[in-house]
Formats: C-alpha cells, sequence, structure tokens
C-alpha cells in the first residue's frame, strides 16, 4: 500500500510539473506577443500611470547601497525607474522578448547598472540572503505557482530586506462573480487574482512580517487594454457584448465596467503591500 500511494504521489507531482510547464509557456508566448507593447506610449499608460506611486511606495526601504531583484520583471519598468537609486538592480523574467524590449528601453536612458536575466520566478537562480530589496508588478496573477514565487522571493533577502509585492488582486465584494474569466478571454496567460489579505498570507508563510500597504481602484479603457494583449478578434467582441449587456442589466462579469464619453471602462483594484524578510 505504502508503494501505491508513493506512486499516487509521484503522479500529481508530475501532473502538478506538466501544468506548470505548460501554463510557462502560454506566459511565455502571450508575452512575447506583448513585448512591443509594452514599449509603446499609446499602449503602456496603465503601465505606467501609477509607477511613480509604487516608487513612492518603495521610497522609505529603497537606499544607494541597496542590491535589488526584480521578479517576473517584464521590461524591467520598476527596475528602470529605480535604478538610478539604488546600486544594482537585476531584472528577472521568463520571457526573452520581454526582456530584450527593456534592455533597449535602459539602453536607451542610458541606465547601466541594470542586470537582465532570464530565469524562472518560482527556482529562482540565486542563493539565501542575496538581495537587500525584492520587487514583483503584476506577476502574482499570472503565475501557476505564486505562493512558490512568494517563497523564493523571501528565500533571497537579507534578514530585514525589503518584499514588495505589487499586484492586480480580487475587489472586496466581488461575490460570487469571475473577473478572471474574462482576464483569461483577453489574455489565456492570466491565472487567478488574488486578495489583498491572500498575498499577505503568503508572504506570512514564507517568513516575511507583513508592514503595510496601498490599496486602491484603477477605471481604465476597454480598447488599449485588448490592443496591448493582441486579443483575438473574437474574443474581444464576446468581452465588449458581455461588459454591454452587464451595464444594460445583465450578468455581472466582476470586470465593474462603465461608459465615459461614451467609451467602454472597466475597473481594476492594485494593491502594494511591504513586508520584511527575517
Amino acid at each position: 500500500m505504502a508503494v501505491a500511494h508513493d506512486d499516487a504521489v509521484a503522479h500529481d507531482d508530475a501532473v502538478a510539473h506538466d501544468d506548470a510547464v505548460a501554463h510557462d509557456d502560454k506566459v511565455v508566448r502571450e508575452f512575447s506577443k506583448q513585448a512591443e507593447g509594452f514599449g509603446d506610449p499609446r499602449l503602456n499608460v496603465p503601465l505606467t500611470r501609477h509607477l511613480g506611486r509604487l516608487v513612492d511606495f518603495m521610497e522609505p526601504e529603497l537606499d544607494l547601497e541597496d542590491v535589488v531583484l526584480e521578479v517576473a520583471a517584464g521590461t524591467a519598468l520598476v527596475s528602470r525607474a529605480i535604478a538610478r537609486r539604488v546600486r544594482h538592480v537585476t531584472a528577472l523574467d521568463l520571457t526573452p522578448a520581454m526582456l530584450a524590449q527593456g534592455k533597449g528601453e535602459a539602453d536607451r536612458e542610458g541606465i547601466t547598472n541594470i542586470t537582465f536575466t532570464r530565469g524562472d520566478a518560482t527556482a529562482l537562480p540565486y542563493p539565501d540572503r542575496s538581495f537587500t530589496l525584492v520587487v514583483t508588478r503584476f506577476s502574482l496573477h499570472q503565475v501557476a505557482d505564486p505562493a512558490a514565487v512568494v517563497a523564493e522571493m523571501a528565500r533571497v533577502g537579507r534578514p530585514g530586506a525589503a518584499i514588495i509585492v505589487a499586484d492586480l488582486v480580487r475587489p472586496a465584494g466581488a461575490g460570487g462573480t469571475d473577473p478572471d474569466r474574462i482576464e483569461r478571454l483577453r489574455d489565456p496567460s492570466h491565472n487567478t487574482m488574488l486578495t489583498e489579505d491572500g498575498i499577505g498570507a503568503l508572504l506570512e508563510s514564507a517568513d516575511a512580517e507583513v508592514r503595510r500597504a496601498d490599496r486602491f481602484d484603477y477605471v481604465r479603457p476597454l480598447e488599449p487594454w485588448l490592443e496591448l494583449a493582441r486579443t483575438d478578434p473574437e474574443a474581444a467582441a464576446q468581452i465588449r457584448t458581455e461588459l454591454q449587456k452587464e451595464l444594460d442589466g445583465g450578468p455581472a462579469t466582476g470586470m465593474r465596467p462603465s461608459l465615459r464619453d461614451g467609451e467602454l471602462h472597466f475597473t481594476q483594484t492594485y494593491a502594494f503591500i511591504h513586508a520584511c524578510a527575517s
């Protein structure tokens, strides 16, 4: 019986590993399509609009001697925003096209203290206690195993290091609605939004003490959001239809749609969370 149990556990682990690999492949595929859009000022406003707010949130933790890691960095927007305030930043991401876009932007900005590295956020290629600040932005809702990402961030942080998570979170009072369904229609690599408390619980489980948080809503136009992800036209049409039906009194989508100057908008909730590594 023990052998059978061990075989079943091994099978479940293998399935979980295969699912994670498949999801990683999906992330690379989708974000390879999106990489160029991350550098397009017409499309990347939602990515840059609250960047200053995040830097302000991080400000008490930033130091000219800091050695920083940005996990699942994408085009390293955060790394580039703080690079001149710290000694060095490593920007790690799974998608080569995103790193190439970020490296090109950093070169144009004359930033020389960022290292761009391809790597897996769930298995960071660094020894324990390597960094004085570890940050990730807009990643936990994308990855297959957010707990593993948070645990790795805490592992590579030195004692007392700031662990900063900035992410899209499930809004309070979402009830039975499922905004993740619409998010996945738009971008198939989207996984699951956590709540702010859920992220806090992951940090605490990784022995990082949550110190403070900043949560806010952002109303954004629908069309640039769809264009940035290069959403399949049929999926985009379905999203427009469902949001309009909700405005007309139909079923709730969880996206909190609205009309502004005749244009469809929707609402997302963001949370910035600061924890301290043990």
